[in-house]
């Protein structure tokens, strides 16, 4: 499976971005999406999740202001982030578990900047 993330950016505190993973190869095998990010200097964070049910399950830190959501016709999951902070800033990071139970399958990241 590979994954190519989208839609990082520069945007104001207070403001919305939307970012996309579209998946290719055996897509048929994911059964769970997920967005990570990864500030420099500090551990990969999970952020989000989507099993194949529809099934979602999101960090404490971003209830309420993210929505994850895949769209199974074009192999891509999205994340809806609303109200972001600077501390929302790092580099996003998709990833699939293609059956395995883990995340062995990552994109290659996009940046997120929220200026105060």
């Amino acid at each position: 499976v590979q994954l190519q993330a989208s839609g990082g950016g520069l945007v104001q505190t207070g403001a919305s971005l939307r970012l996309s993973c579209a998946a290719s190869g055996r897509t048929y095998s994911i059964s769970r999406l997920g967005w990570f990010r990864r500030v420099p200097g500090k551990e990969r964070e999970f952020v989000a999740a989507v099993w194949d049910n529809g099934v979602t399950q999101y960090a404490d830190s971003v209830k309420g202001r993210f929505t994850i959501s895949r769209d199974n016709t074009k192999d891509t999951v999205y994340l809806e982030m609303n109200s972001l902070k600077p501390e929302d800033t790092a580099i996003y990071y998709c990833a699939a578990d293609a059956g395995s139970r883990s995340y062995d399958n990552w994109g290659q990241g996009t940046q997120v900047t929220v200026s105060s």
